[in-house]
């Protein structure tokens, strides 16, 4: 269990984040399209796995655009944003954003995600959704970084996972 802070309130996850050099817990994520996504779908590919507790907050969407931004000098790096709004919802997000090289996904179906990461909020008034929180698997789908952000109302350090990302690319 990790203790964050939602304005310098205590808040408790439902466990910690993989540790680095384990195998990432597979998933089954909902597209925007509705179908199921996992890990075997971007087989083969680094990834960075934006997580975050709703789309529909300023520092979720400014950590979306900046990892939108940051995908143009990554080549074929997978960057998924994950949350449990709704497809719907981040579909109309992106659109209105104009984000168009990062993945959303949905909790929508199956909840087991923030669970397997240690990403579920148990206590504090966003109780039920995901922390905010970074990690990123090299092409084998091994943890090479991870960042559980310690205030929710903060962004994750965007040049410490581009780091790591650069390392295994």
């Amino acid at each position: 269990m990790a203790t964050i802070t939602f304005k310098g309130n205590p808040v408790q996850t439902i466990g910690t984040l993989p540790a680095k050099g384990t195998k990432a817990p597979d998933f089954k994520l909902t597209g925007a399209d509705l179908g199921d996504i996992n890990l075997a779908t971007y087989e083969g590919k680094v990834k960075i796995l934006n997580i975050v507790p709703s789309l529909d907050t300023g520092v979720c969407a400014a950590s979306a655009r900046a990892f939108n931004k940051a995908a143009a000098s990554l080549g074929e790096v997978v960057i998924l944003t994950i949350s449990r709004d709704l497809p719907f919802a981040q579909k109309r997000f992106c659109e209105a954003e104009k984000i168009d090289k990062v993945v959303t996904l949905s909790e929508l179906r199956d909840r087991e995600f923030g669970k397997a990461y240690g990403v579920e909020m148990i206590s504090g008034p966003l109780a039920g959704l995901l922390s905010r929180a970074v990690v990123v698997l090299d092409r084998r789908d091994t943890v090479v970084y991870t960042e559980q952000v310690p205030e929710i109302a903060q962004e994750p350090n965007y040049s410490a996972s581009l780091e790591a990302v650069k390392k295994v690319i």
